[in-house]
């Protein structure tokens, strides 16, 4: 906890710095609903993935080309992963088992916006690709056999080597989004496609990729 609280400082103030030499400077943050998709040659694993709760939080920096066309860009603290839950009968024992995967990363976008003036609010669209690196990540797995429960910690190793990896580091992909504006506040909608393959295994094809559903509300200091 100490170390997320250490990034999220980092975060916040390298965005403060980087947005004043923008025109609009602003502070977002939300949930996310992350999940990976994994497959091989043969089979596609999403069904045993779930959804799995997070956040987002950051700034971002918007340069203007006209009233209408800008480009927005930011750095923000997001959490990806996934949540396994299993449950089966073993020898008449019952078996549970949970895991629960949280992943931090940096993520950067860098997309084209579109803004649209509909009396005192504006509605925009987002569309563009999107760069992330892991930071650190952690893996929780909670086993119940007959009503006694184990629970285990491990830390994600990040890295490409086969045998001692379990992700890779770099992330990139495409984010889309919309939203509305009012005055200085910002709600918005988005979306972000991984298409960087994350596994570190490349055995039969098996490939990994981040989604991400995020819900967020942010503040803009410069301008309408």
């Amino acid at each position: 906890m100490k170390n997320v609280i250490k990034l999220l400082i980092f975060v916040l103030v390298v965005s403060m710095t980087t947005g004043a030499f923008s025109q609009n400077f602003g502070l977002k943050g939300g949930l996310n609903l992350s999940n990976i998709l994994a497959k091989d040659d043969n089979t596609t694993y999403s069904d045993d993935f779930k959804m799995n709760p997070g956040f987002h939080i950051g700034a971002t920096a918007e340069f203007p080309f006209s009233d209408m066309f800008s480009f927005e860009t930011g750095l923000l603290l997001s959490t990806k992963g996934y949540k396994i839950s299993e449950e089966e009968t073993f020898m008449g024992k019952k078996i549970e088992m949970k895991i629960k995967t949280n992943l931090f990363y940096l993520d950067i976008p860098l997309t084209a916006k579109a803004s649209f003036d509909l009396g005192d609010a504006k509605v925009f669209g987002l569309f563009g690709p999107y760069i992330g690196m892991g930071l650190t990540g952690q893996s929780k797995t909670v086993t119940t056999i007959d009503g006694k429960t184990e629970k285990e910690k491990e830390d994600v190793e990040w890295g490409s080597e086969k045998g001692k990896s379990d992700l890779k580091r770099l992330d990139f992909g495409l984010t889309i989004g919309a939203g509305v504006e009012i005055d200085l506040f910002q709600i918005g909608l988005g979306y972000n496609l991984g298409l960087a393959n994350i596994s570190p295994y490349n055995d039969g094809g098996m490939k990994i990729n981040n989604r991400v559903i995020g819900l967020s509300v942010g503040y803009k200091f410069g301008g309408k």
